[in-house]
């Protein structure tokens, strides 16, 4: 054997090594943070249901957006899990995987939706524009996920081409796109979600005939947000939603048009701006009572009640705009 050989054969074995010792120092530090105190009811009734921005990264370009691609950056597999492992014994129940959009990263994706479901026992969903959803994506992951919601702000092509919504000008294919992910909802028997930005280009459209065919089993209508350094036009703001802004008469007129619908759940600007519990792709809490989103420190560097004391999250809200409902989907034994 070559001296080159031999180097090389040591070489890989010291790469082995160091990333197991990384793995160790790492679980170490997780089971510190993790299993040195029961959590306690208070935290626990805090951090029921936590949203996860797993990566910025999208394909649409919808101009209301507040949670805009700025990066790049998304955790491993490893430090993802870990991080769910620490929101399970602080008393997470269900988790939200979302973005961006989510579907860009699919095994990602796929491995946190099995691992939180079956080593976590949490209930799964997820939000996406629904774009990039595949069938084989859903027969390998579907049994894992209890609810997958899916944007939908407009029934007209024109419309979501206006808000950025799928492209594609007058020839959209957003409606389309979304027929399809309701029908491999149906099929994997995961219960399928809508969620509306109203905004200045929509609130005058009249989505009831629409709605009542897809039968979602939710639908969330958000008055459009504006968070600084996000989407407030400012110089680090990659958007600019101003001119999307509706005043909340207008919401409410929106509301009203579908009243009807029984799983309508309105969510005015008041309501939505700090009732969500949300973690960004480096695992920290986003604090946006002040507007904008500042994040706390990492729950793998400080734990989950620590990080949540800077979290700037009304659990109060949370819980008065239906925050906990009937998250898990029916299986067969």
């Amino acid at each position: 054997m070559s001296k080159q050989m031999k180097h090389n054969i040591l070489a890989k074995k010291m790469s082995v090594s160091i990333q197991k010792i990384i793995f160790i120092a790492i679980t170490s530090l997780t089971s510190t943070l993790s299993y040195n105190a029961s959590p306690s009811s208070m935290v626990a009734n805090r951090v029921k249901s936590v949203n996860y921005f797993i990566s910025r990264e999208c394909n649409y370009k919808c101009k209301f957006c507040f949670h805009t691609q700025k990066n790049t950056h998304k955790l491993g597999l490893g430090k993802a899990k870990l991080g769910l492992q620490l929101l399970q014994h602080s008393g997470t129940e269900k988790i939200n995987f979302a973005g961006g959009e989510p579907f860009l990263n699919p095994e990602l994706l796929g491995e946190l939706c099995k691992y939180a479901r079956e080593d976590c026992g949490m209930a799964v969903s997820i939000i996406s524009n629904g774009s990039l959803i595949k069938p084989d994506w859903m027969k390998r992951y579907g049994e894992y996920v209890d609810i997958l919601g899916v944007s939908v702000d407009s029934f007209d092509p024109a419309t979501n081409a206006a808000i950025g919504r799928g492209g594609d000008t007058d020839k959209n294919q957003h409606v389309n796109r979304m027929l399809k992910v309701r029908e491999l909802c149906s099929n994997q028997g995961i219960l399928f979600k809508m969620n509306t930005v109203v905004c200045s280009l929509n609130h005058d459209e009249d989505m009831n005939e629409h709605v009542s065919r897809l039968e979602p089993y939710r639908w969330k209508a958000f008055q459009c947000l504006i968070l600084k350094g996000e989407n407030a036009g400012g110089p680090n703001d990659i958007n600019d939603a101003r001119k999307l802004q509706i005043s909340k008469d207008q919401f409410d007129a929106f509301i009203d048009r579908h009243s009807g619908q029984s799983m309508l759940i309105p969510e005015p600007n008041t309501v939505m701006q700090n009732s969500y519990l949300l973690l960004d792709e480096e695992l920290r809490f986003l604090d946006c009572s002040e507007n904008g989103k500042v994040p706390s420190q990492s729950i793998l560097k400080v734990g989950v009640e620590q990080a949540l004391s800077q979290a700037g999250f009304d659990d109060s809200m949370f819980l008065n705009r239906g925050g906990v409902f009937d998250w898990t989907r029916e299986r067969s034994n």
